[in-house]
């Protein structure tokens, strides 16, 4: 499971110490090749939290607020908000011009839909809904809440730059319900898909949207500012085989690996022509879902027990090695290094492991040898490396395991699934999330109870739910950080999933590229330089 150390010289990726003379590449300036980390299986992002379905939704949708480098939200779609001196009613004003793929204006009904839509998914927007007494558009070009009691986070929440995207699409397609995907994908965004070209598990491909107009003003951080798309076409490859991207990426074939095999990066660094940063500097964290609704997860105990078979050490050493410029840790429910990471609970990922001792607690837990279902996601090197080591584990530890080894698609579309075993159903997946998910209650989707109105896993647990609620109405960041620490230590007592490690995630492009933005996989203001 060990992999040799990315770099030589702890920190020289983070210091940037990667210059090299910039070559000029025979191609097109007007066409960007791209390979994302995986198959875009799911288009419509508010069924899924897949993140290349996320990075898809970037290009091709806006959102009515962005978020800045300092995550900070700014205006994105609108021109402007008012607020009442009482904090209960919020009137947004759209930017004039704006327009859908389909060639209709952006109506405020529109919005409208398309929140609603997504407040039914997403753990930030219901956290909104519960406020808001009633959301209208009271002209063409107006959104304006009604709340039962102030919320001013809700810029920050309409922002929300991942999992799931607060999109806006035509209010004929938000009328689908939440649970089922849009039968057409029409944003408004820089970038249109071009679904005529679709071909799944090898091409997807998005056009420059001619009738986009960029915000006039501020400047590009993060996903706030001006979007402008400097290129007419971009192509999405799926290429499964790390050797081949990179040997396209090498020969200009591609232009841009979203995330090069760590094992890779040494000879990436060393090609004249390629270029290898840090793009999503919050990190990426590593995740064994559990089925709550399933035995034997459906006894807390069990999952609980099952936290001290997990050694995040030797989970991120099997995906990234030991460098310490690229690992970060332990981890617990929310980012380390961030605002709301705490201590609360960490026993039980950081005493020594003993999976002698982790045996003898299922046993006392109640585990009778059910039958665990583990799906991998196999052409996603990181995901099919903390299932490997996840698995190896459970079978020292006596369960009863079936790993199913499939591609991250078909896992992303089985984990849908809330049936039994024998129909199809699943006990346990492996996944990552950005550290930007886990930084707060506000974002962190796993770490809820919530039940089938949640992601999978469909943990139901009151008491995390009534901790969430308060840290939404706590005053300040220290109630804030409280919270969070007893949110923290009511999930890893519950086992609401198993948390296996953080690390920070290379990326690889052409050198002939410039203007790529930092904070998650970005199109736009990217461009060939000449």
């Amino acid at each position: 499971m060990k992999r040799r150390t990315l770099l030589t010289g702890a920190g020289a990726l983070m210091a940037g110490a990667l210059a090299r003379p910039a070559l000029v590449r025979a191609a097109s300036a007007t066409t960007l090749r791209f390979v994302p980390y995986a198959d875009l299986a799911l288009l419509d992002p508010i069924i899924t939290t897949n993140y290349v379905t996320r990075t898809h939704a970037l290009m091709v949708f806006d959102t009515l607020y962005s978020l800045d480098s300092a995550y900070r939200a700014q205006p994105q779609m609108i021109a402007g908000h008012e607020v009442a001196s009482d904090g209960l009613t919020w009137r947004l004003t759209l930017r004039n011009g704006l327009r859908f793929h389909d060639g209709t204006p952006v109506l405020g009904r529109d919005v409208v839909a398309s929140l609603k839509r997504w407040s039914q998914r997403d753990a930030y927007g219901g956290a909104l809904f519960e406020t808001v007494h009633e959301l209208s558009a009271p002209t063409d070009t107006a959104v304006q809440f009604r709340l039962k009691r102030p919320f001013p986070l809700l810029p920050d929440a309409l922002a929300k730059p991942t999992s799931y995207v607060p999109v806006i699409m035509p209010e004929r397609l938000s009328a689908t319900p939440a649970t089922q995907p849009v039968p057409e994908i029409v944003g408004s965004g820089p970038y249109r898909f071009d679904a005529a070209e679709r071909v799944p598990g090898s091409l997807n491909v998005y056009r420059r949207f001619e009738a986009y107009r960029p915000r006039p003003d501020g400047t590009p951080s993060f996903t706030a500012g001006p979007r402008i798309a400097h290129f007419d076409r971009v192509e999405w490859r799926t290429i499964p085989d790390g050797a081949t991207a990179a040997g396209a990426l090498r020969s200009g074939e591609i232009d841009w690996w979203e995330q090069p095999l760590v094992d890779l990066v040494p000879d990436l660094i060393r090609q004249p022509a390629v270029r290898v940063d840090l793009v999503e500097t919050a990190g990426l964290i590593g995740q064994i879902r559990l089925n709550h609704t399933l035995p034997p997860f459906d006894n807390p105990a069990i999952s609980r027990a099952l936290l001290a078979a997990v050694d995040q050490t030797e989970m991120m050493d099997a995906v990234a090695g030991s460098d310490p410029a690229i690992r970060r840790g332990p981890v617990g429910i929310f980012t380390a290094g961030g605002p709301m990471a705490s201590s609360a609970g960490m026993e039980a990922l950081t005493a020594p492991r003993d999976l002698a001792g982790a045996k003898r607690g299922l046993a006392e837990a109640g585990y009778k040898g059910e039958r665990v279902v583990l799906l991998s996601g196999t052409d996603v090197p990181r995901i099919n490396a903390i299932c490997e080591v996840m698995a190896d584990a459970c079978r020292k530890i006596g369960m009863n395991l079936d790993v199913v080894a499939t591609d991250w698609g078909t896992v992303n579309q089985r984990i849908l699934n809330a049936k039994p075993l024998d129909q199809g159903g699943w006990s346990m997946f492996g996944i990552f999330s950005g550290g930007l998910d886990h930084l707060s209650p506000a974002y962190h989707l796993a770490a809820r109870g919530n039940g089938r109105a949640g992601v999978p896993s469909w943990l139901t647990d009151a008491p995390l739910e009534e901790l969430r609620g308060a840290w939404f109405d706590a005053p300040d960041l220290g109630a804030q950080k409280a919270l969070a620490a007893r949110i923290q230590a009511r999930a890893l007592e519950v086992g609401a999933y198993l948390p296996c490690g953080q690390y920070f995630q290379p990326t690889a492009y052409r050198r002939d590229l410039e203007g790529m933005l930092t904070g998650l996989p970005l199109f736009w203001n990217l461009r060939r330089s000449a």
